[in-house]
């Protein structure tokens, strides 16, 4: 049980409220008093239009729900007026241009890659933010971008044959980006500066310069003998770096070791669907890791080979500009934070003995510790332009992305804020908001920075709305139906025509695989493409591999391209990906569908139960390593639930399946000598149990979440490790 202080009609955690005293408050120019009248008087206000809107999302279940069973037969143009009729989709929705002001450039004016972390890990954390700028000799060699063809395999020792493969792929990328006026970067020997110009010497004796010297940014070390030179492509840094005694630059005829690239341009700290967070203890951890990095003070000291080293954000990058004058570069991503959604409570604060929505709870304790960085109290700046930068997941329509932009106006007063200070990200990742987006975004016209799709809790939503419809396509075809390509090109449109085109991020989705970076290269690409500034990545190596991309393709030439299309899109968005045809689906093929959603859903659940694990790389079942989080776990619990009501699968199939997959996941995690094993006891399993439930009760859970169920089997686990 918690140790509660009592303050006025609240009671908080002791904890929480020593962090919150000792740490988030002072400095903040914000004094204790009012700010936990402010914080109580905030919570009387917002918590009954938080459930009002909780009730609404439940009352459209119960219709839809009712709607489909009464008429099985309904033709589509009935199923779309009934939508409008009670209030689901919005027709004849106007787009409006965003208003949104003072947005850090990172956002609005540059392409790159985002990372998406849990905050609780500072490891994580770090080399997240760090992510900023990436070895690409490192991304290259290290991974499977570079084939081991022809001898290039990778050793335990380096292999002069790799690494002359990937010095070969850097010259490439050097003349596609940075072309010289003659010549080729393959044949360079060596690099200056003079007169404010790059001067290249070139095996013939020759020399020449860039063939646009306006792509130099500035140089280290000597004119004539440089450490490094910094170009600039589509908005995106590269440093060219040398040292002759360095063992790759001896090697290499112009002294070059490596190119650096701009990566990460953003990054996610999130609060949500990859943290394990349900408690005070652990809200308190989220919090302190997110004051360290608004600080600039978060630090991790870790051991290899012996060593201990201590990890720390990274400076600013300064050189010496073409005039002489000094040049700066940011060192570091620039820093989101991604606040829960609007179903959970948290007993880490109680009013009148309720615990608190989690959503109010991380609103002001996320924009109290981000004030500090506005007014300047950490060793870096995070915003240069004076914003805060939130996330908001799982808002179901324009009047949830209303209720968002209250909070935050609230907050803004509450703490002293500027209005429109707290800038909101919209995740376009529940059915209602994907069909009314032009209506979400114009209800948040003023805070609008960003929107981003998330096919997995998309598809958890479509099955959780369409339940009772019929049965759907089994998984990997529902991303061949038309309503996801329809889906994600709408939020593309969508966005340009409100005017996100120079002040907001259109974001995409997570590349899954961490290990398959030359798929990731092949695949990804379409991102850019589509007219998305932005999308996410698993890692910080994958950060500096997607962002050839941004080299490949100047996005904003492509949305200058795409800003005349206006398709409706609504009605393929509608279309639900439901099975065509049963006779198709085989015993066998029934089964393995099952066993693999099964499989995932363990290999997730266990990790995140057990051990308080919100985001790993899980293995499949076939052994691929995949970055899970509850996005995941969604669409995989859904997906079996809707089988079970429709008959495709039984109950005791489920459990036989659970029982097989339960022994192959503790087998798959027999390395990690911190890993609580299911077998041989499934039965006082509390990580079995949770998977199970999941599916079981799954037809049952508010919109198909799976934090109810998680986080009561979480806090069972941790009563009885504490027990």
């Amino acid at each position: 049980m918690s140790d509660y202080i009592a303050i006025g009609r609240l009671k908080v955690d002791a904890s929480l409220h020593e962090f919150i005293e000792q740490n988030a408050l002072p400095n903040s120019g914000v004094e204790s008093t009012s700010f936990w009248a402010g914080f109580e008087d905030l919570l009387v206000e917002l918590t009954p239009i938080n459930k009002a809107l909780l009730s609404t999302r439940d009352e459209m279940q119960v219709r839809i729900d009712e709607f489909n069973q009464a008429n099985p037969d309904a033709s589509f143009e009935q199923y779309k007026a009934f939508l409008i009729e009670i209030g689901y989709l919005q027709a004849n929705q106007e787009t409006s241009e965003i208003q949104t002001q003072n947005v850090d450039p990172e956002i609005a004016t540059m392409a790159g890659p985002q990372l998406v972390v849990p905050i609780n890990n500072a490891r994580y954390a770090l080399n997240a933010v760090n992510a900023r700028w990436g070895s690409l000799y490192d991304a290259l060699y290290g991974t499977d971008a570079i084939s081991e063809e022809n001898g290039a395999d990778k050793r335990k020792t380096y292999n002069p044959i790799r690494g002359e493969k990937v010095v070969q792929r850097a010259r490439q990328l050097l003349d596609q980006v940075a072309p010289l006026a003659q010549g080729s970067h393959a044949q360079s020997v060596a690099y200056s500066i003079a007169d404010g110009a790059v001067v290249v010497s070139l095996q013939s004796g020759e020399t020449t310069t860039l063939a646009d010297n306006e792509q130099f940014v500035g140089f280290n070390g000597q004119p004539d003998a440089p450490e490094s030179i910094v170009l600039c492509h589509n908005g995106l840094h590269l440093d060219i770096q040398f040292d002759k005694q360095d063992p790759i630059g001896q090697n290499d005829l112009a002294g070059i070791k490596d190119i650096a690239l701009e990566s990460a341009l953003t990054t996610i700290m999130d609060c949500e669907d990859s943290v394990a967070a349900v408690d005070a203890e652990d809200k308190t951890l989220v919090y302190k890791n997110w004051l360290g990095l608004m600080l600039g003070d978060l630090t991790l000291t870790m051991h290899k080979g012996g060593t201990a080293f201590t990890r720390s954000m990274e400076n600013d990058r300064t050189y010496a500009g073409p005039d002489g004058n000094e040049v700066s570069l940011s060192g570091r991503s620039l820093m989101f934070v991604r606040n829960v959604g609007h179903l959970m409570q948290n007993d880490a604060i109680l009013l009148d003995e309720e615990p608190i929505f989690e959503g109010l709870m991380d609103a002001v304790f996320t924009s109290l510790i981000g004030k500090h960085d506005l007014l300047g109290n950490g060793k870096f700046k995070n915003s240069k332009f004076g914003s805060i930068y939130i996330v908001k997941p799982k808002m179901h329509g324009p009047e949830e992305v209303a209720f968002t932009d209250k909070i935050f106006s609230r907050v803004e007063t509450l703490l002293g804020l500027d209005k429109n200070t707290l800038k909101v990200g919209i995740m376009d990742e529940e059915r209602r908001t994907s069909i009314n987006l032009a209506a979400c975004i114009a209800a948040a016209k003023e805070r609008v920075v960003f929107i981003n799709t998330g096919f997995l809790d998309r598809t958890g939503d479509e099955i959780h709305t369409s339940m009772l419809k019929g049965p759907f396509a089994m998984k990997a075809e529902l991303k061949q139906r038309k309503w996801i390509d329809a889906y994600e090109k709408a939020n593309v449109g969508i966005g340009l025509e409100c005017g996100l085109s120079g002040k907001a991020q259109i974001g995409k989705g997570m590349w899954p695989i961490p290990d398959q970076m030359a798929n990731m290269l092949e695949a990804k690409v379409g991102h850019p493409k589509s007219g998305a500034n932005t999308a996410w990545v698993p890692s910080p190596t994958a950060a500096t591999l997607h962002a050839l991309h941004y080299h490949d393709i100047d996005v904003f030439d492509v949305q200058k391209s795409l800003s005349s299309e206006s398709d409706d899109l609504v009605d393929d968005i509608l279309d639900i990906p439901l099975l065509i045809d049963e006779t198709t689906l085989t015993d066998e093929l029934i089964q393995r569908e099952l066993d693999n959603n099964v499989q995932g859903i363990l290999g997730y659940v266990v990790r995140w139960v057990h051990q308080g694990i919100g985001c790993s790389k899980v293995p499949d079942i076939n052994n691929v390593g995949l970055m899970e989080d509850r996005a995941t776990l969604r669409i995989s619990s859904q997906h079996i639930a809707n089988w079970l009501h429709h008959g495709l699968v039984t109950e005791s199939q489920v459990d036989e399946s659970l029982a097989r997959m339960a022994s192959l996941v503790d087998e798959q995690n027999s390395g990690d000598p911190e890993y609580i094993s299911m077998t041989p006891d499934i039965e006082s399993s509390i990580g079995y149990h949770a998977a199970r439930d999941l599916i079981i009760l799954g037809k049952e859970q508010p919109n198909g979440y799976t934090e109810p169920l998680l986080h009561a089997r979480r806090k069972e686990m941790k009563a009885k490790v504490n027990a």
